[in-house]
Order: structure tokens, then C-alpha cells, then sequence
């Protein structure tokens, strides 16, 4: 084990984000869910993209598989389903989902209240690229409350 002394004594300063900070986007225009990035590797921040995906009542992904990557998903607030070749779970607040490469899967809301996940996808496998092209949006008071560091009363 090392000593601190034998550590590097420059540090590299890590990317620190904020809510207000982070690019929304939907896929497309007809889309009832948004997502926030938080981890864009197209700015070569990291080879793996995160982001948080806000589902409105009714939103869900398209069925859909990734070649290489594997999809983890943290239900931050709110309930739904994922669906997985086949296989149907409820998801709520507190969960974890992770879904391996090549698993056809979509994930939707299935409450009448918003659907928060935090989407976490290596390798990127193009994600964060299908997001840049899609509809710039922006995140609502709600979203703030959720993700903010304030809360509504």
C-alpha cells in the first residue's frame, strides 16, 4: 500500500454539475418524457452516459436493444414497468433495473404522477447522441423540486 507520500501531488478537478446545468432533451416531438444528461460523453467526460429520464403520465420508451451496452436504471421517484424480452416488473421508487445487452426492453409510467429514473448506459452505444438530436426541452419546477435542491410546499 502506498503512503501519501508516494501519491501524485497535482489532482485532476472533477465535472461538478447542477439541475440548472444540465441539457433536456426529447427524442422526439411527440415524446410525454424528457432526458436530462448528466454524464455526456460526447464532451469526453467518460465512455459511459448518464442521464435522468422524466416520464409524464402515459410516457414510455419504444421497445429497443443495445448490441453492447448494458442499461441500469434507479428509480429515483415514482412507479411504472419495465418490460424485458417478455418479462413484466413493476418498478417504484427505490428500485433497481439492470438490462443486458441485447434485452428488448421499454420502461414506462404507469401512475398518474411523473416517473423519475436515473438511466445509466455503458458503453455510450450512441445514446447520448440519439438524445443531442432530439427537441430541446427544459426541466419545470416540478423537476426541480425532484432533482433541486429545493422542494415544493
Amino acid at each position: 500500500m502506498k503512503s501519501t507520500c508516494d501519491l501524485p501531488t497535482s489532482c485532476v478537478l472533477p465535472v461538478l454539475k447542477s439541475p440548472h446545468d444540465y441539457q433536456v432533451f426529447r427524442i422526439s416531438p411527440d415524446d410525454k418524457n424528457r432526458l436530462a444528461l448528466l454524464v455526456d460523453p460526447t464532451l469526453g467526460h467518460a465512455k459511459l452516459t448518464c442521464c435522468v429520464e422524466i416520464f409524464d403520465t402515459g410516457g414510455r420508451t419504444p421497445s429497443h436493444r443495445h448490441q453492447v451496452a448494458v442499461e441500469m436504471f434507479y428509480v429515483i421517484q415514482g412507479e411504472g414497468r419495465v418490460v424485458c424480452d417478455g418479462k413484466s416488473s413493476a418498478i417504484r421508487t427505490g428500485d433497481s433495473i439492470l438490462v443486458p445487452s441485447h434485452g428488448v426492453h421499454f420502461v414506462e409510467n404507469t401512475s398518474s404522477k411523473r416517473l423519475y429514473l436515473l438511466s445509466v448506459m455503458v458503453p455510450n452505444e450512441d445514446f447520448a447522441e440519439l438524445i443531442h438530436n432530439g427537441i430541446p426541452a427544459e426541466l419545470d419546477e416540478e423537476d426541480m423540486a425532484v432533482l433541486g435542491r429545493t422542494r415544493i410546499i
